[in-house]
């Protein structure tokens, strides 16, 4: 490992459809990798058929390997939180179920006081006429999705553009965040 590689922290993320939050993620300046599994259940080595049933316990979600010097870890739930709709206890936009919740899932104490004080920042905010939902817990073990979910908008991308459009998503975001500065991918390097 690189000593650069050496320096990089993990946020760990459910925020619905894990393509979409991969592809929210890859341009945001300091982040170095995004990498969709799954995590929180409790059958080891899952794979996407096993997840869907939403039977395992765990939730698609992202590792997002950042390098602190150029991103903190507050930014990078800022953006979280403008891709996700915190409000919906039963999944994401018309992916449903419990492996499409929203979860930060922390890695230790700072994290993990960082991201209540984001939750509690964004309940205090108004944004939102309903409660904040996502959960927070703590992270345990993370399974690298299978190869074709990897960068699966750059791979596929018109059928991810039809899914993403198709899916709800943008046009709650852009309901919801409008044209604030930087509402829909904060820190983005375009």
């Amino acid at each position: 490992m690189s000593e650069e590689e050496t320096n990089l922290k993990v946020a760990t993320l459910a925020g619905g459809c894990f393509w979409c939050i991969a592809s929210d993620f890859e341009n945001v300046s300091g982040v170095v990798k995004v990498i969709s599994g799954y995590t929180g259940g409790h059958t080891e080595n899952p794979t996407y058929e096993e997840v869907s049933t939403g039977e395992t316990g765990h939730y698609e979600a992202v590792q997002v390997c950042y390098d602190p010097s150029k991103v903190s870890y507050e930014q990078i739930l800022d953006i979280f939180w403008r891709h996700i709709d915190p409000t919906d206890p039963d999944g994401q936009f018309a992916d449903r179920g419990p492996q499409y919740r929203t979860v930060i899932f922390y890695h230790d104490e700072e994290q993990k006081r960082i991201a209540e004080k984001s939750k509690e920042n964004l309940e205090r905010s108004g944004k939102f006429k309903k409660p904040i939902v996502t959960l927070i817990l703590e992270f345990s073990t993370f399974y690298e999705a299978e190869f074709y979910h990897q960068e699966y908008h750059k791979k596929s991308p018109v059928r991810y553009k039809l899914y993403r459009m198709g899916s709800g998503r943008d046009q709650f975001l852009d309901k919801t965040w409008g044209k604030e500065e930087g509402a829909r991918n904060p820190g983005a390097t375009e």
